[in-house]
């Protein structure tokens, strides 16, 4: 048990039935989060006291991560990423939630929000971009930096202070090497941008105004395109906004309060 409810863990089978690892925790509202690019469900941990205070929070570890498997090669792309997310959805018996995707997570909501839009109440996009080709680009040192792989140099791209508790989650080694490059593929691969006007469910855009990792360019290119969408641009804040700007989940909570499920 929780604080808040009860702590219940499973697995989901994807459409090439690849197994999906999720876990269920708190009471209300159905919310799932859709972790970045390679990152099991464990990045979510430090919001997890938060959020399910106030929803029933579901998370799942992408395919070749966490405890789910790897399943088809083929599968590796943000479309398809959202049908796990659905085959999620799905095994804890939710018909509609809120979503919060964060970084490639935003990727694969957008898509979620797109070709399912009666399974999402409400819509929370974070340090995202409809795709790399048409949006605002990163640096190149920034991009050199991401592609090392190194914590040391990756840590200054996510947080501007010393990394706060959660932030191994981001830079541990979660999934094969093999996974790794299918997930970069994948994310590179990503361009939604000239569906996103279908978006129906109210969105929130939320940024790290000093973003070098997705330039916030990118979240106000998206405010634009998603019909009636909010923007939220956080002062200071880096691609880890989350897990080190104190207004961030209370601006998300407060969001998600505003359309709940029956009035959304």
């Amino acid at each position: 048990m929780t604080a808040s409810g009860l702590d219940v863990r499973g697995t989901a089978l994807a459409p090439d039935g690849a197994r999906i690892a999720y876990r269920r925790r708190g009471a209300g509202e159905p919310l799932l989060l859709i972790s970045g690019q390679a990152v099991d469900s464990s990045a979510w941990e430090d919001l997890i006291p938060a959020l399910s205070a106030h929803h029933r929070v579901i998370t799942f570890d992408h395919r070749g991560t966490g405890g789910s498997d790897p399943g088809d090669d083929g599968r590796y792309a943000t479309r398809s990423f959202a049908e796990d997310a659905v085959a999620v959805l799905d095994a804890v018996g939710v018909s509609r939630a809120h979503v919060y995707g964060h970084s490639m997570g935003g990727r694969i909501a957008q898509w979620l929000a797109i070709d399912h839009p009666d399974r999402v109440a409400s819509l929370v996009l974070g340090a995202t971009t409809g795709g790399d080709a048409r949006g605002v680009r990163r640096s190149a040192q920034a991009t050199a930096d991401l592609a090392s792989g190194d914590p040391a140099r990756l840590a200054p791209l996510f947080f501007r202070d010393e990394p706060p508790s959660g932030a191994a989650a981001f830079f541990a080694p979660g999934a094969s090497r093999h996974a790794r490059r299918l997930h970069l593929a994948a994310s590179r691969a990503h361009d939604a941008w000239d569906l996103l006007d279908r978006i129906a469910a109210p969105t929130l855009v939320i940024h790290g105004a000093d973003d070098e990792m997705t330039p916030p360019g990118n979240a106000e290119l998206l405010a634009e395109r998603i019909p009636g969408a909010r923007l939220a641009l956080l002062d200071g804040a880096r691609h880890g906004y989350q897990l080190e700007h104190p207004e961030a989940t209370p601006r998300v909570l407060a969001f998600l309060h505003a359309h709940p499920l029956d009035g959304a």
